[in-house]
């Protein structure tokens, strides 16, 4: 398993400042902390895991290859480095899981003739309301 501070170590952290409301403070501190990782150069994943990591986040890598994540929730800047940390070593984790395959189940028949029997009351009920005079 691979350790959070080594791979923590190979990411690069930029701030930036935040959009959305705020006022002045979001006008003049760079409090959105983005994090950039290049998952081919590194050093602490095998290809086995960087194949994965292609595979299970390819909508979030851009064409060079590298993860691009932000978080800009917190007014604080190093708490936000602390989130998008978090938030990046959750992901790898979650990629690397096994997924589960899934068994497919049918639908009982009784089940199916309940539903259609409760249909074939709820439409009477509807077409009764139409005859009252």
């Amino acid at each position: 398993m691979i350790q959070k501070e080594n791979i923590l170590k190979e990411a690069i952290y930029k701030a930036v400042r935040s959009g959305g409301s705020g006022g002045q403070h979001v006008n003049k501190v760079a409090t959105c902390v983005q994090l950039f990782f290049d998952i081919h150069q590194s050093e602490v994943l095998d290809e086995n895991q960087k194949n994965k990591l292609n595979k299970s986040l390819r909508n979030r890598i851009n064409s060079e290859g590298i993860l691009i994540l932000e978080c800009s929730e917190s007014r604080s800047q190093a708490q936000n480095k602390k989130m998008v940390g978090d938030k990046f070593f959750n992901l790898l984790i979650e990629s690397f899981k096994e997924k589960k395959r899934r068994i497919k189940t049918h639908t009982p028949t009784a089940i199916k003739e309940k539903r259609l029997k409760e249909k074939k009351l709820k439409s009477e009920v509807k077409a009764n309301r139409n005859f009252r005079m």
